[in-house]
């Protein structure tokens, strides 16, 4: 049993990895090779790299915010939050993998973010798509890694549970 869930959490911390590395690739890559505010068509006007640097959350909600208030709000909380993350994915053995991923590829995505903004004082964003009925902000990977997260964690919270507990028949086990 203690196998198994070295190999749960090898494969989970594996998978939290890759979603901070590629985010924090992917925003190295466009610091260095795209100029703020500068638009890159990539599929028409569908598809667009434009980079810039948000001292806020979502939207740039917050970004006027004393120094003090943003810290606190938007690196010191999500911290709390994503550690507790952590602990809940390593001693919760029994949830659901799906469930297990999600989580996973929030905290990938909220470390992405929260390293930018301590490091950076910003998150580099640099996505956008618009294809007139449906348009984002500007967005990066570790947005996507969250959005994934928490539409994996829907999608096992509609689906419901497909399995059916297997009940025995005592009477049926004891013709045998």
């Amino acid at each position: 049993m203690k196998n198994s869930n070295t190999t749960r959490l090898l494969l989970l911390s594996l998978l939290l990895l890759l979603n901070v590395g590629c985010d924090q690739i992917s925003k190295g890559i466009a610091r260095q090779k795209i100029d703020l505010y500068e638009q890159i068509p990539v599929i028409e006007n569908h598809f667009t790299l434009t980079k810039v640097e948000n001292t806020g959350a979502f939207l740039s909600a917050g970004d006027q915010w004393p120094d003090e208030l943003r810290w606190l709000v938007l690196s010191a909380f999500p911290l709390v939050v994503l550690g507790i993350g952590v602990y809940y994915l390593i001693t919760a053995r029994d949830l659901p993998m799906l469930t297990q991923i999600g989580i996973s590829t929030i905290i990938g995505g909220g470390i992405g973010n929260i390293y930018d903004r301590i490091r950076y004082g910003s998150v580099t964003d640099f996505m956008h798509l618009d294809f007139g009925f449906f348009s984002t902000g500007i967005f990066n990977f570790a947005d996507v890694s969250i959005m994934v997260g928490v539409g994996l964690m829907l999608l096992k919270t509609f689906s419901g549970n497909k399995e059916k507990p297997q009940v025995v028949d005592a009477t049926e086990e004891d013709r045998h």
